[in-house]
């Protein structure tokens, strides 16, 4: 059988992996002077990576344990980590509008179409979704430090 901190490493792995991958899907966004469908989409691929690298281990494995490790640091690592899963929902209520706002103005085969020409409310579903998305880096970055933390002392703190 695999030692428990073996895969609690990996685990801590696969979240520290996804950080550059939601950085620079972030990034594209913010780069970008027009929004068009391809910008989306390419901001799209490196974000749902992201995700899988956190969201794979947080279900399959921390979330199982959680129970079995009550402390502070885990209640306060948990908060951070809903806290941040709750804003990339709310996020996703304008991703959702958008797409829907794409869909209905029939602009799929041209993309370059600036998507806030679609909808009158697409500032107001564009700043949902940014608050959404910098709410929840802010809240994983949080969840990230404090679960590398619980790692090392619960882990690995014999080594130091």
């Amino acid at each position: 059988m695999v030692d428990e901190s073996v895969i609690a490493a990996l685990a801590g792995m696969s979240v520290t992996t996804s950080l550059p991958f939601l950085l620079y899907g972030a990034w594209i966004m913010i780069d970008a002077e027009t929004v068009s469908w391809n910008v989306l989409m390419r901001h799209l691929r490196y974000i749902v990576v992201g995700l899988v690298l956190t969201t794979v281990p947080i279900a399959g494995w921390m979330v199982p344990r959680v129970l079995d490790q009550v402390s502070g640091m885990a209640i306060l690592h948990a908060f951070f980590g809903v806290q941040a899963y709750a804003l990339l929902a709310f996020a996703l209520t304008g991703i959702v509008r958008i797409f829907q706002a794409k869909r209905n103005a029939d602009a799929y085969e041209d993309p370059s179409v600036d998507i806030d020409e679609l909808h009158e409310d697409m500032s107001h579903w564009r700043k949902r979704l940014r608050a959404g998305v910098a709410g929840f880096m802010l809240l994983w970055l949080c969840a990230w430090v404090t679960g590398l933390y619980r790692l090392v002392t619960l882990h690995f703190g014999s080594l130091f």
